[in-house]
């Protein structure tokens, strides 16, 4: 069985993490990932998002791989103060021409653009005048989104405004890992949440109002998800509980975004667990919040393995022998099975998976070739996943895998490598490995290629539940 017709295959990327050519060239002005790569010890290896991988000036030879692995479709991201260096006002016309340029490269290509407003390299500038937690915010992210709409959109249909809110705020505004590096107390980082929501909001009003072309709009958030440990009823109501289930004060609550952006409301039991600190909502807001949108979008690369306890509520629980990736992740195979049928059984709306990938240890052997099996496997057990989703009658749009290229992997640096595309930082020279060709034949296949759903196989043994768990 392969997937629906019209079933989009694509890779993804993000601007400050493959660009480079921030400091100043054509233009360019600094985002808060500049700033805090330039502070001690923030990224691994003292590394920095400067050069990354040169797309910059790449791009054309980027594009060219894209097409000899038959991608479809490609979601980058535009990065703002390379658009508008004071983050508003006077824009740098030859910081937009690349993304014109870009455009047209993946047009003649044959590639579909897929357009993320927001992925994180926040403008200096509006920084300094507090950023997402400035009431501003909103209005400063809509004049930008009109820019790129106004010259883009006749050539791009899909967009979405922002990448992982759960992260840039979460990471970024409470626990610092991420840039800007801040450590609020919850009431401001709800007030910074708050902020990015409307302009999310205020970013798709933009596109459906300017917008030269008819446009699919969502976004692309991350949030916790939760898979169940058996098929019995029982787990599979404790896996949906722990994936829409406001738990903790952290950003990565599943409803704490879908809900205000599908529903326009904040889930009720949120709003009691934060009290005070919560959002403050003025008249309007969740209106604002609330706009029609075309798709789920769905970044995920693991979900918490969840079993019921005798008493129904949801318990967490990992075998010891668990397999994870590069980055420590646990490989969970069912993430994209059980978390697109619970958010298509919640919201209603055809589902995309924006980002999925794995970091692995890749070098290019003797042969001049990166044998990156595990790579293989991994997206071959997720997509059998999505796969029997879809047979189950989940509205599956599309799957972009994360990354097209082994980037800047923010605060790991260069550490992690998640591309397709073995990158050597040193001479930049590009080498597709073979993932990137078994994922050739995944797209020629329309996914045929995969097997049946049914051949799905997670990592546990009903004997593992009797083990010590972590």
């Amino acid at each position: 069985m392969a997937f629906r017709d019209d079933f989009i295959w694509g890779a993804a990327a993000a601007s400050y993490q493959i660009e480079g050519n921030t400091q100043g060239v054509d233009g360019c002005a600094e985002s808060v990932w500049d700033m805090c790569s330039r502070r001690n010890g923030f990224v691994k290896g003292t590394n920095t998002g400067f050069m990354a991988c040169d797309h910059y000036h790449r791009y054309e030879e980027d594009v060219k791989i894209m097409q000899s692995i038959a991608l479809q479709a490609y979601r980058l991201s535009i990065m703002w103060p390379r658009v508008m260096p004071e983050g508003t006002g006077k824009v740098n016309t030859q910081g937009l021409d690349f993304y014109d340029r870009l455009v047209d490269e993946l047009l003649a290509k044959g590639i579909s653009p897929w357009v993320t407003l927001f992925h994180w390299d926040y403008p200096m500038a509006l920084f300094h005048k507090g950023g997402w937690l400035n009431d501003d915010s909103s209005d400063w992210f809509a004049e930008y989104t009109k820019v790129i709409v106004d010259r883009l959109s006749d050539r791009v249909e899909n967009w979405f405004t922002l990448n992982e809110q759960a992260c840039f705020i979460g990471l970024g505004h409470q626990t610092g890992v991420h840039a800007p590096g801040l450590e609020l107390p919850v009431k401001e980082v709800n007030r910074a949440w708050h902020n990015a929501l409307l302009a999310h909001g205020k970013a798709v009003q933009v596109i459906r109002s300017h917008s030269k072309r008819p446009a699919k709009v969502g976004a692309a958030p991350c949030f916790r998800t939760a898979v169940p440990m058996t098929n019995s009823p029982e787990d599979v109501a404790a896996a949906k509980a722990h994936t829409f289930n406001v738990i903790n004060k952290e950003m990565f609550n599943a409803s704490w975004w879908m809900d205000p952006a599908f529903n326009g409301e904040y889930p009720e039991d949120g709003l009691a667990l934060f009290g005070a600190d919560a959002p403050v909502v003025k008249p309007g807001d969740m209106e604002t919040i609330c706009q029609p949108l075309d798709f789920v979008g769905f970044n995920v690369y693991q979900s918490e393995m969840v079993r019921a306890t005798a008493d129904g509520k949801p318990e967490v629980a990992y075998p010891n022998n668990y397999p994870k990736t590069h980055f420590d992740w646990p490989i969970t195979p069912e993430a994209l099975k059980w978390g697109t049928e619970f958010l298509y059984e919640r919201y209603h709306k055809p589902i995309i998976v924006t980002e999925n990938g794995l970091s692995t240890n890749d070098w290019v052997s003797l042969d001049g070739k990166v044998h990156d099996t595990t790579r293989i496997d991994f997206l071959h057990r997720y997509l059998l996943g999505l796969k029997e989703a879809s047979a189950n009658g989940v509205d599956i749009m599309g799957y972009f895998q994360w990354s097209i290229l082994d980037n800047f992997e923010w605060a790991e640096g260069y550490k992690q490598r998640f591309g397709l595309v073995h990158v050597d930082y040193e001479t930049m020279k590009r080498t597709p490995k073979e993932s990137a060709l078994w994922y050739k034949s995944v797209i020629e296949s329309n996914g045929a290629s995969l097997g049946e759903a049914s051949a799905l196989q997670g990592w546990m043994k009903p004997s593992d539940f009797n083990r010590n768990t972590c």
